[in-house]
């Protein structure tokens, strides 16, 4: 089998300050990290793989220095990666993103599965796994805590949902997006180290993809980022010890607005 995993590089959010003029995340002289929940997307298609036989082939969009986390993940077991880096892609939305890493996958050709983690840390949005999936007009199971079968066609899993988990069985190709309940990632190996170290990964830009200018970036993305902010620090709040009716009747004092008797 085939799988492609969709990983990101994000700036580490404990070093993250914000422009307040411009609206933007400052990134210079912040650290940047594979993002967390990816790590989990490409345990989860190494451990299929590891059953099933076949590939991985991990592709992230970005800058050259992006590659850092292609390596990471070469190091984890990843057998190729694909960088997806071209001017052009600069200021891309998730729907512009997506357009640019489905067009990679048809690309790569002959995948089973694509595999990414809920989210990222840096957006937050979730929305770039689903939007892959309607762009290859794919299946797409999201908030997969668990792959219970794959292979002849099929992929069974369980996603989680607010009240409680849903069996979802769907045909191949398939877009899952993965949870940090499915599995637990490997720590690289030395040979793993190695390989990534001396691999040379093709970079793919616009004309290799095929793509038109007005679909990618900045220009082929509807949406723009008016302003980013800090939340506003929350006040300090209060201590309480006593026994547990008393501290029972103050809470509800409290909630009512009224003053303990």
């Amino acid at each position: 089998m085939r799988f492609v995993v969709v990983v990101k590089q994000v700036p580490d959010t404990a070093e993250v300050r914000i422009d307040e003029e411009k609206g933007t995340l400052i990134r210079e002289g912040v650290p940047s990290i594979l993002n967390p929940f990816d790590e989990y997307a490409i345990e989860e298609a190494l451990r299929w793989r590891d059953e099933l036989g076949g590939s991985v082939i991990v592709v992230t969009m970005g800058p050259p220095q992006a590659e850092a986390v292609l390596r990471e993940a070469v190091a984890m077991g990843a057998d190729e990666a694909i960088l997806l880096s071209d001017r052009a892609f600069a200021g891309a939305d998730t729907l512009a993103t997506s357009n640019t890493l489905a067009r990679a996958v048809s690309r790569i050709g002959d995948v089973d599965v694509v595999i990414t983690g809920k989210q990222a840390i840096d957006g937050d949005t979730a929305q770039t796994g689903p939007s892959i999936a309607a762009s290859l007009d794919w299946p797409q199971v999201t908030f997969v805590g668990k792959v219970r079968q794959l292979g002849d066609g099929v992929m069974v899993a369980e996603r989680y949902v607010e009240d409680g988990c849903e069996v979802i069985r769907a045909s191949l190709p398939v877009v899952i997006t993965l949870l940090k309940d499915a599995n637990t990632p490997r720590l690289p190996s030395l040979r793993g180290k190695m390989k990534a170290r001396k691999m040379e990964i093709p970079v793919w830009g616009i004309d290799d993809l095929g793509l038109e200018p007005g679909k990618v970036g900045l220009d082929g993305s509807p949406t723009r980022v008016v302003k980013v902010a800090t939340p506003e620090a929350s006040s300090g709040g209060e201590i309480h010890r006593g026994e547990p009716g008393e501290l029972a009747a103050l809470i509800v004092d409290r909630l009512l607005g009224g003053e303990v008797e």
